[in-house]
């Protein structure tokens, strides 16, 4: 499976693969149309706790991420579903966030790359 992360106000491209939403709340300004996503994995996301304390503040980023590590451990069904919708090909993460990196698709792929050997 090859991951990549892109921000939902980017223009989607045939190369992206399936594109999966892996935030919590639906991204402003973006209609679901424009989206062109093939999945929306919710549970796949930060918990709504983690996502406030974590505020997209750099400071708070390793440690962010060790909790989101923890939480995704016990997210196997989520994570199953985001592995059978690449398929075994190309996934695209797809994000709100405005920095491109420190959010939670790159700490998704980050935790797959670690837990899978990739």
């Amino acid at each position: 499976m090859q991951i990549w992360k892109r921000r939902i106000y980017d223009e989607p491209t045939r190369q992206d693969g399936a594109r999966v939403l892996v935030d919590r709340i639906w991204p402003r300004g973006v209609s679901k149309e424009d989206a062109r996503l093939d999945a929306w994995l919710k549970d796949i996301a930060p918990s709504t706790e983690l996502r406030k304390w974590f505020d997209h503040d750099p400071k708070k980023w390793n440690r962010f991420k060790r909790s989101y590590f923890s939480e995704l451990d016990h997210k196997n069904d989520a994570l199953e579903k985001l592995e059978e919708i690449a398929g075994g090909g190309r996934v695209t993460l797809v994000y709100g966030a405005e920095d491109t990196e420190r959010n939670n698709a790159v700490a998704i792929t980050e935790y797959i790359r670690k837990k899978w050997d990739m």
